[in-house]
């Protein structure tokens, strides 16, 4: 070990090597915060030939590493483990080139979203992957994890923006299959084996990424249900008549608006009746007034037939900007419920009513004072459940119970969080076995020691 440390101090420099005492706590886990442990060390590459030489070194000499981009993960991917070096992707950071014409944006992988979507703006165009850690999250991350967010509805997952992007590979050798071109079927269309692999099979290192035009305007509304039923119907109506505009279909059961509305003062509802299920709808268009009109349109059309039972419209900014502060309210909620098991599940969209209501019930009828609160992207499938009972020993039950229940429904155990370390002994229950098996197959293709992200995913 301390050949390799001083090898690899050779190779950089001593402030990109540390050790010991010098590794901050921020690099002992991620965002799960499940069993934090100090890394071996901590390297810090500023570029792909750096980390290509680190990866050939670990490579030659048996080490396991972890990748670490802005630690936003809730999976605990990037939480070293014992033994492990820790790699840290933020100093690989900046815009390489941002081509106003083809509508791309090139960049390392160490560079935040936020700052992604900045300067897509300042062009007048539009990166369609948004999340609540914008600010934090680095965009390699976000491809190596498939990031989803609240713009799934309309244009998809991470993967669908990525038009190539580098790699490096556990032994480092380095992948360039940085294309720029909506069109390219020369051969396998390798960069899908990193996107969403969670750096178990490559370290994502630079991205080409499809920006869209920027919207002239947008449209929001909070919407009150009483029925999933007429959620469904709802979801079905509005994308007949608002068509690829419709690109927010936030759904919040009474327990989790309520919630918020408790935990945060400064919020209120804006209904006069509670409801049991409330929709945060988005809408965006190319002219304000005939947008306007279009959305106002379909809502008065929905409310008339009884498919919604209340509705308002957003009318200006900070009117929007409420809306979305109760759907995004989750993040003060965590830092009062105590130890929460917060999972990330799909399901087949008829289904998900359903399995809320069951799951609710099973978890009350097991664990005394137990709270279940519900929301999720229902436009896309994806609901998150947050269960607390206050007592920390409960935690990893409860995550088991839902795990086991969206077994039997034949969901997806996670959407867009990934599997990372915390959702691994799960993954059987939504993958069969011959697709588990050519998993490990890859990965001992591309990582036969098994040193890279090691006991993550399979």
């Amino acid at each position: 070990m301390n050949n390799l440390i001083a090898s690899l101090v050779e190779l950089l420099d001593p402030s990109t090597v540390l050790t010991g005492a010098y590794i901050s706590e921020k690099y002992h886990a991620d965002w799960s915060g499940a069993d934090p442990c100090q890394p071996l060390a901590l390297l810090k590459p500023k570029t792909t030939q750096q980390l290509s030489e680190i990866m050939a070194l670990c490579h030659q000499h048996d080490q396991l590493v972890v990748i670490q981009g802005g630690l936003t993960g809730l999976a605990g991917g990037a939480t070293p483990q014992s033994g492990e070096i820790a790699i840290s992707l933020e100093r690989m950071n900046g815009i390489e080139e941002l081509d106003a014409t083809a509508m791309t944006v090139t960049a390392l992988a160490g560079t935040p979203l936020q700052v992604l979507q900045d300067a897509a703006e300042d062009r007048e165009l539009f990166l369609p992957l948004d999340l609540g850690a914008r600010g934090s999250c680095n965009i390699g991350g976000n491809v190596a994890t498939n990031a989803g967010g609240t713009e799934v509805i309309r244009y998809g997952m991470t993967r669908s923006m990525v038009l190539g992007l580098e790699a490096v590979l556990a032994d480092g050798t380095v992948i360039n299959a940085m294309n720029k071109m909506v069109k390219n079927n020369s051969g396998y269309d390798l960069k899908h084996l990193f996107i969403g692999s969670e750096g178990t099979l490559g370290i994502v290192t630079r991205v080409v990424l499809q920006l869209q035009p920027k919207s002239r305007s947008s449209h929001t509304a909070l919407c009150a249900l009483n029925s999933y039923e007429s959620v469904t119907k709802l979801l079905v109506e509005l994308k007949r008549s608002l068509g690829s505009g419709l690109t927010g279909f936030e759904l919040m059961w009474d327990s989790y608006y309520n919630k918020v509305l408790e935990v945060l003062p400064s919020l209120t509802s804006p209904f006069q009746e509670n409801h049991t299920y409330y929709l945060l709808l988005e809408y965006k268009d190319n002219n304000q007034t005939l947008g306007a009109e279009r959305f106002e349109s379909a809502l008065f059309e929905q409310l008339e037939s009884g498919l919604i039972d209340d509705a308002l419209i957003a009318q200006s900014h900070q009117d929007a900007d409420k809306f979305w502060q109760i759907r995004d309210g989750i993040g003060e909620l965590f830092q009062v419920l105590g130890p929460v098991s917060n999972q990330d599940v799909s399901l087949p969209l008829e289904q998900i009513g359903p399995f809320a209501d069951d799951l609710d019930q099973r978890l009350k009828a097991k664990y005394n004072n137990i709270g279940v609160l519900l929301f999720g992207h229902i436009g896309d499938n994806n609901l998150h459940v947050c269960a607390y009972t206050g007592r920390d020993e409960d935690k990893a039950r409860i995550n088991e119970d839902i795990m086991l229940m969206i077994g039997e429904y034949a969901g997806a155990i996670t959407a867009e969080h990934g599997i990372g370390v915390l959702k691994r002994d799960f993954l059987a229950l939504s993958r069969t076995p011959s697709e588990i098996a050519l998993m490990k197959t890859l990965k001992m293709a591309m990582d036969p020691k098994g040193i890279l992200n090691p006991k993550r995913v399979i």
